[in-house]
């Protein structure tokens, strides 16, 4: 419980925990330290194998993945996250450089519930989370 000092007690709204996975160093730590900015708790790997492992242990509320990655690619973590009833709810968008049509249909395909092409907007990314998030509650 926090305080306020205007109010007394105020309960503390739930952290929201955000996995990243990005092979590339720059874009996972921006992508992190804009979603720190924003509040949320961020899980940062390099790799879809951690991300799977990350995804089934911390039980993320969403999850950011790059379609490109060594080992297991983002849509092969998609793929599985949803297959597996403990992680089938978590949402997930995808971050890639990849955007020709059937791309785009394959992240969704996949399971994706959005899709983000680079080069992209870090304000528009946490909005399109914030957004994401907000339907899921409602």
């Amino acid at each position: 419980m926090r305080f306020s000092r205007e109010d007394g007690p105020t309960e503390e709204k739930p952290v929201t925990v955000v996995l990243v996975a990005d092979d590339d160093a720059d874009i996972r730590d921006l992508v992190a330290f804009k979603l720190e900015q924003a509040g949320f708790d961020v899980i940062a790997v390099e790799d879809g194998q951690t991300a799977l492992e990350q995804a089934r242990s911390r039980q993320p509320t969403l999850a950011v993945l790059d379609v490109s990655m060594p080992g297991l690619s983002g849509i092969d973590v998609c793929k599985m996250l949803r297959a597996d009833p403990a992680t089938a709810g978590i949402l997930i968008i995808m971050l890639t450089a990849r955007v020709q049509e059937q791309d785009v249909e394959g992240g969704f395909s996949a399971g994706a519930d959005d899709y983000v092409t680079k080069p992209f907007s870090p304000r528009e990314l946490v909005s399109r989370i914030q957004a994401l998030l907000s339907r899921a509650r409602a």
